[in-house]
Order: structure tokens, then sequence, then C-alpha cells
């Protein structure tokens, strides 16, 4: 499984990329304001920090004014990859871009057919929010794994991006069921390193080899 992180604060991804766990980033039009900055100048400076996938995400809501923004996205960098909602005109959209070999990343994904559509269009990434889900009442990780048997039926490449992830649980399970990326706050990367058992077992260690001194 790869690890996104899902910010729009660079000193953030420093931090992360510094653990050597980061395979890309996802940004939002939310995240990007939290920065105080242009979504512009942010994708520049995290593609200067990680070799990777790097979403950044269209404001329009119509198929030709997302295609204008997708070009100019696009020019950024390589690695930039085109965040487009799951709706008539970002999937429509979606097509013209992957028949350009421009990477995409279909969002607001919170069912199986959407994501069917998704593929069908050419999709690099699909993203099903499954915390989103969770907090009215439905599965997240029953979407999860609803996408992933449609896709392997069908050998779709379109790869599953399990966003809304709110804990280090979201991620164990994401990765049981198959998705293929996850993408997370730093908060919750973070947290994956922690078990209560590893700090008592280094807080001994420290304490005995004290006590050799």
């Amino acid at each position: 499984m790869e690890f996104f992180l899902d910010t729009g604060i660079v000193d953030e991804i420093k931090e992360a990329v510094d653990w050597g766990l980061v395979n890309g980033v996802t940004t939002n039009p939310s995240l990007i304001a939290k920065s105080g900055r242009t979504q512009e100048d942010v994708i520049k400076e995290i593609c200067s920090l990680v070799n990777g996938p790097i979403s950044a995400e269209v404001i329009s809501t119509d198929k030709v004014g997302m295609l204008k923004e997708a070009e100019e996205l696009a020019k950024i960098h390589d690695n930039v990859v085109i965040k487009l909602p799951l709706t008539i005109d970002g999937i429509s959209a979606c097509k013209v871009l992957s028949d350009q070999s421009i990477k995409t990343n279909v969002t607001l994904c919170f069912s199986a057919n959407q994501a069917l559509l998704a593929a069908k269009n050419g999709a690099t990434y699909v993203s099903p929010f499954i915390g989103r889900l969770d907090d009215i009442g439905h599965s997240g990780m029953g979407l999860i794994e609803e996408i992933r048997v449609i896709f392997d039926n069908y050998g779709f490449p379109t790869q599953i991006l399990a966003a809304s992830v709110r804990h280090s649980d979201h991620v164990r399970e994401a990765a049981l069921v198959g998705a293929d990326v996850a993408t997370m706050p730093l908060s919750c990367m973070k947290s994956l390193f922690k078990h209560p058992l590893t700090d008592i077992g280094l807080e001994k260690f420290l304490a005995d080899h004290k006590k050799s001194l």
C-alpha cells in the first residue's frame, strides 16, 4: 500500500518526507485555503519535495471549465494529478484527460457504481470517502471491498485511493481489503507508529541500560 499525505501545509510534508513513508500528496481547495497561499505556489513547492503523485483539484463545476483548469494545473509539473469531482461533467472531463494521458483522481466517491464510472473512463485513481460514509452509518470499508471486487473482475487499472481516513484502524482495514493507496492527515500517519507496549518496552530497555552504567 502507498501512503499519501492529505494536506496543503508544506511544513507537514517536510516532516513526513523525512520518515521515508510519503509516496504522494493529495490536496483540495479547503486544505490549500488553510495554507493562505495560491494553489499554484503550494503545488509547485510540494512537487519539489515529493517525487510522486500530487493531486490538485479543479474548482469549476462544468466540463469546459474543468478542462481549462486541468490544462493549467498539468503544466506545473509532470507529477500533478488532476482531481475531479464524481459528477457527469467530472467523469466526462476524466475521459478527455485520460485520452491525453493526463493522470486523474476522481474524488467524492460514495458508491461502487460511481467508482465503476470512473474506472470505465480511465481514471488513474478513484477516491472513496470512507470516513464520511461511516459518519452516516454506512460502511466505508464495505465500499472499498466492493470496488476491489469490481476492479479485479474486469482488470481495471484504476487504483483505489482510500480517502477521508480518520484514524489508524482505517489504514489497517483499508490495507486488509486491498486499497492501493491510503491518503491521510499527518496526525493519522503519526498514529501508525504508536502502540503502548512499544512505549513500555522502550522505557524498560532504557531503564535497564541505565542500571548497567
